[in-house]
């Protein structure tokens, strides 16, 4: 389902997320968002054992697998596209992942501030990387 067009947070192209565990809604590897996807799994994130028992008490159990779904459960360490009203209220409670902005979906931002993303960003060098080359070619 990925469209070549489709833009991260930065507004570069939008880079795969994981394929081990397999993720995205399409199952692609990539935070794809298309008009089916109603919960926006735009989020790149690195699960955390924190953020995965928050989850869990919030109701929506990431470590237990769902095979009906082709979903593995999580462990810390594991990529996922999460989404992104999930993401904001985990950081709403303290509870954050962390996030890679390469591969989190522009569309995380209808739900999350850029800022708090870069915040909470595994890659946050290639942010100030991007933003230093673009200004020395102008």
């Amino acid at each position: 389902m990925q469209n070549q067009n489709e833009k991260n947070v930065l507004g570069h192209h939008l880079s795969p997320c994981c394929t081990k565990p397999l993720t995205g809604f399409y199952r692609t590897g990539t935070c794809s968002v298309g008009p089916d996807d109603l919960g926006v799994h735009a989020v790149c994130i690195e699960a955390t054992e924190d953020f995965l028992v928050f989850s869990k008490k919030a109701g929506n159990d990431l470590s237990t697998p769902v095979p009906d779904y082709a979903f593995p459960g999580l462990k810390p360490g594991d990529r996922w596209c999460l989404c992104a009203p999930r993401w904001q209220e985990a950081f709403e409670a303290g509870c954050a992942p962390m996030v890679l902005l390469a591969s989190t979906h522009e569309a995380a931002l209808e739900h999350c501030f850029l800022e708090d993303l870069k915040n909470h960003a595994l890659d946050a060098d290639l942010d100030e990387a991007w933003q230093a080359l673009q200004h020395h070619t102008k």
